[in-house]
């Protein structure tokens, strides 16, 4: 008996990640641009395999490459007033796969490189 009640409590814990919430952050710049680092990140082929990308709605589902559960991932960008919101889903996230916190490092790789990326404007001369 003692052995059902622990095979069964490890079933559980196991199962805890499947029902969480979506996670959300705040960015402070424009959703466009945010899409475009989510672009970026999820463009790596070696990282991730896009199953569907809207970019109208700015949303994607994806699979991340080499997990070994392959389990399907969503982000959402919604408009907030002092920003964009990243809403994301990552059923695989927790004790041994940090499918959640590699996909913001990743995407905290892209934002970087896109905003170096920018051309500066030259000064304005005044006659």
């Amino acid at each position: 008996m003692a052995r059902f009640l622990v095979s069964a409590l490890l079933l559980l814990l196991s199962a805890i990640p499947a029902f969480g919430k979506p996670h959300s952050d705040v960015y402070p710049i424009p959703c466009d641009g945010l899409w475009k680092a989510v672009g970026d990140t999820l463009g790596n082929a070696g990282n991730y395999s896009v199953l569907v990308a809207d970019d109208a709605e700015m949303k994607a589902s994806f699979v991340a490459v080499g997990a070994q559960r392959q389990r399907v991932n969503s982000v959402a960008l919604n408009p907030k007033d002092n920003g964009c919101e990243l809403q994301g889903q990552f059923p695989d996230s927790g004790y041994m796969a940090d499918e959640e916190g590699a996909f913001k490092k990743r995407l905290g790789h892209s934002l970087a490189k896109l905003q170096a990326a920018k051309p500066v404007a030259p000064p304005q001369i005044r006659p």
